[in-house]
């Protein structure tokens, strides 16, 4: 049986029962489970209006902190991510660093600024994010992005203990993974031609 058709069993007599299967759309059944497989974006994350969808990829490293004090207080600060990106065969792409930057195997770099935080439905996962690009270089594909959303996290978050005067300037990695989208500005590529 294919996903989002659902058997329908008809009587047609009393001793007898004949199974059809009708091609009755589920659509309840079907945008469940779109939605458990690809989380709808939070509309605050959503890329600006002519915004055109350049490439998905899956990142995989760690978040890197270090103890520090903030006015008398010590906690975990986020130093940097350092990330491998793969394609959804898990062909490599590039990597992603600080700054936070992001570079492609064709040598192209993005930097960007958060401009919206959404919380992760886990709560052991960094925020999603939709980044701002604030400075691009080289020829290839990041060239072209002005715009990046950070979603599906998992892992990542700074630990909960284990920052204290004792560890001052300590660092940890916090391994995580999550989904990045590359859209670049439709209307700059078409004014650039």
């Amino acid at each position: 049986m294919r996903p989002g058709i659902i058997p329908c069993r008809f009587q047609i007599e009393r001793k007898t029962r004949v199974r059809f299967f009708c091609p009755v759309v589920c659509l309840w059944s079907a945008a469940v489970c779109a939605f458990a497989q690809d989380p709808a974006t939070p509309p605050q994350l959503t890329p600006p209006p002519a915004s055109k969808l350049v490439f998905h990829a899956r990142g995989r490293g760690e978040q890197i902190y270090s103890c520090t004090n903030v006015q008398g207080r010590y906690e975990w600060k986020l130093k940097a991510p350092r990330a491998d990106l793969y394609d959804t065969n898990g062909a490599y792409l590039g990597k992603h660093f600080a700054g936070p930057t992001w570079e492609a195997k064709d040598g192209s770099h993005v930097a960007g600024k958060a401009t919206a935080t959404v919380q992760s439905p886990k709560a052991d996962a960094i925020p999603w994010l939709l980044v701002t690009a604030v400075g691009n270089d080289g020829d290839g594909i990041m060239s072209r992005v002005s715009s990046i959303q950070r979603l599906n996290t998992q892992g990542g978050k700074a630990p909960g203990t284990g920052c204290d005067p004792a560890h001052d300037g300590a660092e940890t990695s916090v391994p995580y993974e999550a989904d990045y989208y590359f859209y670049t500005n439709a209307q700059r590529v078409e004014a650039s031609r």
